[in-house]
C-alpha cells in the first residue's frame, strides 16, 4: 500500500508557488492587480490543510512612491463569468484533526452501514456488495485502512456500590505520526487454518491456493446459501495487556482499595460484515437461518500490530511507544482519576494536567468511606 503523501511536501510546494508567483511580479510589475484575490488576500488556505500559506510581503523600503501602503479596499471578481469559475483547488481528501491520528474517519461510519449498539461492528445488507467480487474486495481494502478502537477500562466495585470505572483509548499506540512507518497488513486465512470458510462451522476447507481476497470474494459472491455473511475483522497484536493489567492492579492496591477491580481491554470498531439482503424480510432471514444456518466467510482480518514482536522477544520496535513508556505518562492520570471516584474517560486533559500541574502525583491511601 503506498503512502500517503506527506503534509509537509504538500507545504512546500505551496510555499514554492507564493516564492515563483513573488519573482515574478517583481520581475513584471503591470502582471498583478490590486484587485485579484491571490494579490490582496491574506493568504492562500489550502482546504485540505487548513492552514495559511504565508505569502512574499514587500519591505517598506522596497515599496514604489507611486504606491500607496495603505491596503486598497476589497473588491470582487472583475467580470461575473470569473466568479462562476468553478473552483481549481484539488479534490477534498480526509479532514485533518489536530492531536488525533491521520485517519480518513469516515471510513468508520460508510453510507448504507449500521453500527451495532456496543460499537463493535458496521454492517450491510447492500446488494451490490454480496453481488459483486470487485466491489466487496474494494471495501474490505480502505476498511483495512483504518485501526480499530482498542481500550481500556478499570472499574472498582464494592458489593453493588461501583466505586470507580475509568476508560483510556488506546488506538493513537496504533498510528505513527509518519504514515510511511505504519505497520498494519491484510492478512487472510492460512493452509490448514480452522477458519469459518463459508460455513456454519470452522473448518479448514475450501483451499484458495494463492488466489487470496479475490478468490475468497468471489467464492462468497458466487454462493448460493439463504443466509452468508463476509466478514473483517481489525486485531491488534503484540500489546502486552497482560504486563499493563498487573501494573493498573497494583496502582490501586497502593491507594487502599479493598474492593473487586475489574480491568479489561475491549475493541471496537472491530468488524466489518457484509451480509445478503432479506428474501423476504428480516423475520424470514432469522427463521431461515435458525433451521440451515448461516453461511459464514471469516477468512480475512486487518492487522494493527503495537509491536514488530511480543514483548520481551529480542528485536522489538514498537509502533508508537512501549507499554513502559505509555504506563510512565499515563499513571498519575489514571490514579487521580480514580482517587476521584470518576466514571469516564481519562484525557489528555488529564495528561496535560499531570504534566504541567503535577496532579496526582501526591495520591497516596484514599478514603473509600463505609463498605456498602
Amino acid at each position: 500500500m503506498e503512502p500517503p503523501r506527506p503534509p509537509a511536501i504538500a507545504e512546500k510546494a505551496i510555499l514554492q508557488q507564493h516564492y515563483d508567483a513573488a519573482e515574478r511580479q517583481q520581475q513584471e510589475p503591470g502582471l498583478s492587480s490590486p484587485s485579484s484575490p491571490s494579490a490582496s488576500g491574506p493568504g492562500n488556505t489550502d482546504p485540505e490543510e487548513g492552514i495559511d500559506a504565508p505569502i512574499a510581503v514587500d519591505s517598506p523600503d522596497q515599496i514604489p512612491s507611486h504606491r500607496s501602503q495603505t491596503p486598497p479596499p476589497y473588491s470582487g471578481p472583475s467580470s461575473s463569468s470569473h466568479a462562476n469559475l468553478p473552483s481549481r483547488s484539488a479534490p477534498k481528501g480526509p479532514q485533518r484533526y489536530p492531536g488525533l491520528p491521520q485517519l480518513d474517519y469516515r471510513l468508520y461510519s460508510p453510507p448504507l452501514f449500521e453500527l451495532s449498539p456496543d460499537r463493535t461492528t458496521i454492517k450491510s445488507t447492500a446488494p451490490y456488495l454480496s453481488a459483486n467480487a470487485t466491489a466487496l474486495v474494494a471495501l474490505v481494502r480502505a476498511q483495512s485502512t483504518v485501526p480499530p478502537k482498542p481500550q481500556v477500562h478499570i472499574t472498582g466495585k464494592r458489593g453493588s456500590k461501583v466505586d470507580f470505572a475509568v476508560k483510556l483509548n488506546l488506538m493513537s499506540l496504533l498510528v505513527p505520526d509518519d504514515p510511511r512507518k505504519r505497520m498494519d497488513y491484510l492478512r487472510c486465512v492460512g493452509s490448514g487454518e480452522v477458519a469459518l470458510r463459508g460455513a456454519p462451522k470452522p473448518g479448514v476447507e475450501p483451499e484458495v491456493g494463492d488466489g487470496g481476497l479475490e478468490q475468497w470474494a468471489r467464492l462468497f459472491v458466487e454462493d448460493q446459501g439463504a443466509v452468508k455473511t463476509f466478514t473483517l475483522e481489525r486485531v491488534v497484536a503484540n500489546m502486552d495487556v497482560e504486563w499493563l493489567e498487573g501494573q493498573i492492579r497494583s496502582l490501586v492496591a497502593g491507594m487502599g482499595y479493598k474492593g473487586v477491580v475489574s480491568v479489561t481491554f475491549p475493541v471496537t470498531h472491530a468488524k466489518v460484515v457484509v451480509q445478503n439482503p432479506d428474501k423476504v424480510n428480516r423475520f424470514f432471514t432469522s427463521v431461515t437461518t435458525l433451521f440451515s444456518g448461516k453461511r459464514k466467510y471469516e477468512v480475512v482480518k486487518a492487522v494493527w500490530p503495537f509491536a514488530t514482536h511480543k514483548n520481551g522477544e529480542p528485536g522489538r520496535r514498537c509502533v508508537v511507544q512501549s507499554e513502559e513508556t505509555w504506563w510512565r505518562v499515563w499513571r498519575d492520570p489514571i490514579k487521580y482519576s480514580i482517587a476521584t471516584k470518576r466514571h469516564g474517560w481519562v484525557t489528555n486533559e488529564d495528561k496535560l494536567e499531570a504534566i504541567m500541574e503535577g496532579v496526582g502525583k501526591g495520591v497516596g491511601i484514599v478514603d473509600w468511606g463505609p463498605d456498602y
